[in-house]
């Protein structure tokens, strides 16, 4: 399961939903089932949430920005998340 794989269940990240949307950065928490993007005070109240079985793939860049990953979704969405903190 993808979750089982994940070492932290909550990181600082950004949400990009494509070109044209500004980034939501937030507080990023996995669950057994989720991913969870609380935004913070300043951005806008929205929640985010994906269903782990709503995803066909994750890529991760094997060089350059190690923070970053794109969640490839069943539905054809394309999701790219930057997660502060994080080292190859």
């Amino acid at each position: 399961m993808f979750s089982e794989l994940i070492r932290t269940r909550r990181a600082q990240a950004k949400l990009l939903q494509g070109a044209e949307a500004h980034p939501l950065p937030g507080t990023l928490y996995v669950t057994g089932r989720h991913l969870l993007l609380s935004p913070g005070p300043q951005a806008c109240p929205d929640l985010w949430l994906l269903l782990l079985r709503s995803i066909d793939s994750i890529e991760k860049p094997v060089a350059g920005d190690s923070g970053t990953i794109t969640p490839r979704c069943k539905d054809l969405r394309v999701l790219q998340l930057d997660i502060e903190g994080v080292e190859a």
